[in-house]
């Protein structure tokens, strides 16, 4: 883990690392070694992040453009560019009968990932005759101004449209123009995300009360922001997560951090750190080890689910618990860092077909998330020393402004998001101003820490789970869904059932007393 500061997402999330210097002229984001995480991914963790297959030919959808504004708020001639979005009609019921329409706000990478892991928005869909639709996030996937990635990304002036504002009005504007084609003015919309998507679904909700009727936010750290929570939240919740399976285990990971440098100040001690842990390159420094090792570990507390899936990576159940057995189950004569690599492996080997880590790849092309740190998204993170496994770790604001402007030639501006959406004092502000959002939470989620976590009114509701993890109640339901689970989504349903009913009634009555009127 870096020695600077920590921090999804995405996500993508949690400890930030080294910037490279850059030369003159070329692209901040085609660096291996950039800033900051958020809720799931990083630059460090893009080698660990693979497409996700399972479930992909069981959704079926249109792919579509919708040719989108660059600038929302600006009456410059600016060039547009192609918004991708997915959308399947099959079980709507259309506007006749008020049908609803089902938006999820897409995340900070390729649409099709997120809606082939949102099953619960395809499963409920027939019951609801609801129409779903998944635009993707401006600058990710698919959806890229200036007509490619390279051009978008090449420096801070193409790159100072990829705003969460811009992003939002994005899917305001798509969303009202898809239900003027459809004659579909009347249907209600029920915002959905999870992660950095579902703090877009609760702040658009806030923000475009007119557009949207209520929000499903899945592990969304909305207070993740200045000083709103301890910045310690999701290191210690990560740690917290393994001590609660082995003390040993969480003994032996914190020890290790001491090994790791130890062996790499040795002669010959990266290649032998290497060769440990089977690295396709020699490593750099002992820092890219540790942030390899960060970064299974946070993920592992993000998707510690009780049956096997692969949303990250291929795991089995309560993969924390193998990852522990590992560590705690290996011979008396290993070393600590054998036992870190047996641990390890059943996150990044776990079906044991790879032969050797690559750290360089970007499946989903998630790097704009840097870009995204480096402006609005400064989402402070430090380790303590007592109750974290992780190398103590204090955020410095300095540090991050400086290699922020180093990279991008930019300054954070660390209070605009609580400025833009709030965040000081939640409970007054969304209980007189918000309605309809659902945060929904697992507690082994280390982002649970930077949520809403309990009811602030009759309609601003917190789901909240002892055993659950990073939005699992978005994921497809499976026949090993605990009964928990399964009464969180049914509690999902009925809140959305009420909106949609509650909504219909309203507009139903202004009808009659129009009517009337005539």
């Amino acid at each position: 883990m870096a020695n600077h500061f920590c921090l999804l997402l995405i996500i993508t999330f949690v400890s930030f690392i080294t910037l490279s210097s850059l030369s003159h002229g070329s692209s901040p984001l085609s660096s291996p070694n950039l800033l900051p995480r958020f809720p799931r991914y990083t630059i460090q963790n893009r080698a660990r992040i693979k497409p996700f297959r399972g479930v992909r030919n069981e959704y079926r959808y249109e792919t579509k453009f919708f040719s989108q504004q660059l600038d929302h708020f600006s009456f410059a001639d600016l060039p547009k560019f192609p918004q991708r979005y997915l959308i399947n009609s099959d079980h709507w019921l259309g506007a006749s009968a008020l049908a609803p329409i089902f938006l999820y706000c897409g995340n900070e990478g390729d649409i099709e990932w997120f809606a082939t892991n949102s099953g619960f928005i395809w499963e409920i869909a027939p019951k609801f005759g609801a129409l779903l639709v998944f635009p993707e996030h401006r600058y990710y996937g698919e959806s890229m101004p200036y007509g490619s990635r390279d051009e978008a990304y090449k420096n801070a002036t193409t790159l100072s449209y990829l705003t969460t504002e811009q992003a939002l009005a994005d899917f305001a504007v798509f969303v009202t123009d898809l239900k003027r084609n459809l004659s579909a003015e009347a249907c209600p919309v029920v915002l959905f995300g999870g992660s950095y998507g579902g703090m877009l679904a609760a702040w658009m909700r806030l923000k475009y009360p007119h557009i949207a009727i209520g929000a499903l936010a899945s592990s969304a750290p909305i207070l993740q922001f200045e000083d709103i929570v301890p910045p310690e939240t999701f290191y210690d919740i990560a740690s917290n997560d393994f001590k609660r399976e082995s003390i040993s285990c969480f003994n032996t990971i914190k020890n290790s951090w001491d090994a790791i440098i130890a062996e790499g100040q040795k002669e010959n001690g990266l290649q032998q750190l290497t060769k440990t842990f089977h690295f396709c390159r020699v490593l750099n420094s002992t820092d890219d080890l540790s942030d390899w090792l960060d970064s299974a570990y946070s993920y592992l507390a993000m998707v510690d689910y009780p049956y096997p899936a692969d949303f990250m990576m291929p795991l089995p159940g309560d993969p924390i618990r193998e990852v522990c057995r590992k560590i705690d189950g290996a011979n008396s004569d290993a070393t600590v860092l054998d036992r870190i690599y047996a641990g390890v492996s059943v996150y990044y080997n776990y079906t044991g077909n790879i032969d050797c880590f690559e750290l360089d790849d970007d499946p989903h092309g998630l790097d704009g998330w840097n870009w995204q740190a480096c402006t609005e998204m400064v989402m402070p993170m430090s380790s303590s020393q007592g109750n974290s496994m992780f190398p103590a770790d204090d955020f410095n604001y300095s540090s991050y402004k400086e290699e922020c402007w180093n990279t991008f030639r930019v300054n954070p501006r660390p209070k605009w998001v609580t400025t833009e959406f709030g965040g000081h004092d939640i409970e007054t502000t969304l209980k007189l101003f918000g309605s309809n959002i659902i945060f929904s939470n697992g507690l082994l989620d280390p982002w649970s820490g930077g949520s809403v976590l309990k009811n602030l009114s009759n309609s601003i509701i917190a789901l909240v789970t002892k055993e659950g993890a990073h939005h699992l109640d978005l994921r497809p339901s499976t026949p090993e869904d605990p009964k928990w689970l399964v009464d969180q989504r049914e509690a999902e349903i009925r809140l959305i059932q009420g909106w949609i009913e509650t909504y219909r009634l309203e507009k139903e009555a202004r009808i009659s007393l129009l009517k009337r009127a005539w």
